[in-house]
């Protein structure tokens, strides 16, 4: 089922200890890809093993230091993504956050998304649509202050970069990629952590974005475990996920709703009354109502 001239792309740093589900991202798109470039940072665990067991011939790992000076604003990401994609030999680069996983029931759907574009001289990439998960594996934000939607696969050898915190992708000096809609979904697990890891996780990523003094601030008790708020207010999730997460799934033993503190109600930005009130106006107009955009739509013709 592979497509010739697919690289996949992704760099990491401490996935085991703060509980990325790299295996389950890389193993999502191997299927799809000819060759699939890990940037692998300087960890403090096991997460080179953890790649290796893979045991795909089609995986081939960097390793590099991050420099702490470039720990602003997440300009370390970028770098990373932009070493690991310098790597990709295909025309085309699948690019997978490590806490992002691809559904196999969209591979078909991928493939002939690449087809078309690379029928197209001016797509410059393919957007995909996006699954939040948040708190648990049944809950997915869908609400006013999330990308529903981003670039994922870009054409090689082109002048494209990654930008800012590695969200998404320009074509130096700084333009906006012509991108089609692939159709396809990426799952989000980001935010699907035990709170206590969450925790972890989330001063580990602050510190690549924030001065140390503004960790501290937003953190004054970083053993307390994270607090999701309650999980009533976020939509349930009606679909499947990807086979690839099965085992991790069943694996869950904790609750969310087990860390709440009732009287000190977090300030998570979906919460907001501004947030919601934009949220239930885009749910009635079934679209979104400005929000994020970083690329220009080509027409499906």
């Amino acid at each position: 089922m592979a497509a010739t001239g697919i690289s996949g792309f992704t760099f990491v740093r401490d996935a085991v200890k703060l509980d990325y589900p790299i295996a389950e991202s890389i193993k999502s798109i191997l299927p799809v890809v000819d060759q699939f470039v890990v940037n692998l940072g300087d960890c403090t665990d096991n997460t080179l093993e953890v790649i290796e067991s893979i045991g795909s011939p089609k995986i081939q790992i960097i390793h590099t230091r991050w420099n702490p000076d470039r720990f602003v604003r997440g300009a370390t990401n970028a770098d990373q993504t932009n070493i690991a994609l310098d790597a990709c030999t295909g025309d085309w680069c699948f690019y997978l956050q490590a806490d992002e996983v691809v559904h196999e029931q969209d591979h078909a759907k991928i493939l002939s998304a690449v087809t078309k574009a690379g029928n197209r001289p001016e797509a410059d990439g393919l957007l995909f649509h996006y699954n939040h998960f948040w708190g648990d594996y049944s809950r997915v934000h869908r609400g006013h202050n999330w990308y529903d939607r981003e670039i994922r696969i870009i054409r090689n050898r082109c002048g494209i970069r990654s930008i800012r915190s590695a969200q998404s992708f320009r074509k130096m000096p700084d333009t906006k990629l012509q991108v089609l809609d692939s159709g396809a979904f990426i799952y989000h697990y980001g935010w699907v952590r035990h709170p206590s890891v969450m925790r972890r996780k989330t001063i580990a990523l602050d510190s690549l974005h924030r001065p140390k003094e503004w960790v501290d601030k937003r953190h004054p008790e970083p053993a307390r475990p994270w607090d999701y708020g309650p999980l009533g207010k976020i939509p349930v999730f009606r679909g499947t996920h990807p086979a690839v997460m099965q085992r991790r799934i069943s694996e869950k033993n904790w609750k969310a709703e087990d860390f709440m503190d009732i009287d000190n109600r977090p300030d998570h930005k979906h919460l907001k009354v501004s947030i919601r009130f934009l949220s239930a106006l885009e749910r009635i107009a079934g679209r979104k109502i400005g929000g994020y955009s970083n690329w220009i739509s080509l027409p499906d013709l």
